[in-house]
């Protein structure tokens, strides 16, 4: 088995929404890809209900995935959600999940902490060699948990960093001729910021910027040549917030996220991916933002999400996601609900299924549930 191919299946189980008979188009396709993609899936149902936003929406016990600078202005002292995700279920693959804890807790008015861990099991993988005969059955499973640091700076600004270590077991300690695999490990930061502009009546708008993964490469090999970029990301927010009347509110918000990965060359320029390879991992983050020439503006993608309360106590939301076809071409619609009572939540997304047949989104009726307890101040 060639290591290409373990980071592939990977890849297709995790960002499956691209549709393989794009190819067919006359636009090149030309996807960023980096190791441990699963840091990019929505890690909680709230987010996922309104198309994956969350840099500017307001803070909830997840701000460690989205916007760790929000904390200090939460309305609890302390929240924690766990979340559970059944992963492509759409193609009956029942062992195939995402997993999340996170939640932060306030120190005083102007400080908080957090942390978060997510696992990611691929399932059960039966493993062969280029002549299809069976090596052995493995489970990849991945990981990461970070802890992070918020404060504010002023009344309406506020500052977090966080560290993220990374775990990605893929083919355990697999060997095969000229090639033995081994679990890749990697070290990231995040640095965010807030910009809290909703006044005490509950209208205005909300701003936020991420930098997110920033961290060394990864390897699943004892060679130095094979290593892989993880997924260093740019993300920008804002949030509309208006109080319809005493029971009722509700919030518009849009993300636009880049990751800063290059864009690999064609297969067949063997030069262009010798530089590709060995490009460090900072100059890499400069240069992501102009490889693609023409086709710069096409890797970012756009999230639009709503979220409707009323009395504090329902949510209804709604959302839209958007990639590029020549990107990966993930394009579908969420919707989403919350349930609060006292101190604990629920939340449940729904992702709507689109397509038929070979055209049909694998992601198609992705569901998520998050379980909250929040302790007010």
């Amino acid at each position: 088995m060639k290591k290409a191919t373990l980071r592939l299946t990977a890849l297709v189980m995790l960002l499956a929404g691209s549709n393989v008979t794009k190819a067919q188009t006359a636009d090149p396709i030309n996807v960023v890809t980096s190791a441990v993609p699963f840091l990019r899936i929505s890690p909680d149902a709230r987010s996922a209900g309104m198309g994956d936003v969350g840099i500017a929406t307001s803070a909830d016990a997840n701000v460690g995935f989205w916007n760790l600078a929000k904390a200090p202005f939460a309305t609890n002292k302390m929240s924690i959600s766990a979340t559970y995700t059944p992963w492509l279920s759409d193609l009956k693959l029942n062992d195939v999940y995402l997993a999340s804890l996170a939640g932060y807790y306030q120190l005083d008015e102007t400080q908080a902490v957090s942390a978060s861990l997510r696992y990611f099991s691929l399932g059960n993988i039966q493993f062969t060699d280029a002549n299809g005969t069976n090596l052995q059955q493995y489970r990849p499973r991945e990981l990461a948990f970070d802890a992070g640091y918020a404060r504010k700076l002023s009344s309406k600004m506020g500052l977090g960093v966080a560290i993220r270590y990374i775990s990605s077991d893929l083919a355990g300690n697999t060997s095969i001729p000229g090639v033995s695999y081994r679990k890749g490990s990697s070290i990231a930061g995040d640095i965010h910021w807030y910009y809290k502009g909703t006044n005490a009546d509950g209208n205005g708008f909300d701003w936020g910027a991420t930098l997110s993964n920033l961290g060394s490469k990864i390897s699943y090999t004892n060679d130095a040549n094979q290593k892989d970029f993880i997924p260093a990301n740019l993300g920008i927010g804002a949030a509309y917030n208006k109080k319809l009347d005493a029971d009722s509110k509700i919030t518009f918000a849009l993300d636009i996220n880049k990751l800063m990965v290059p864009t690999p060359p064609s297969s067949s320029d063997s030069a262009g991916l010798a530089e590709y390879r060995s490009k460090g991992v900072v100059s890499s983050w400069f240069s992501s933002f102009g490889d693609a020439g023409k086709d710069e503006l096409k890797e970012a993608t756009v999230a639009i999400g709503s979220e409707y309360w009323y009395k504090d106590q329902f949510a209804f939301r709604a959302g839209y996601f958007y990639e590029n076809k020549i990107k990966g071409d993930r394009r579908y619609f969420t919707l989403g609900a919350g349930l609060k009572y006292d101190m604990v939540g629920l939340n449940f997304s729904y992702l709507l299924p689109s397509g038929s047949g070979v055209n049909r989104n694998p992601l198609s009726n992705t569901l998520r549930f998050s379980l909250v307890y929040n302790m007010n101040k």
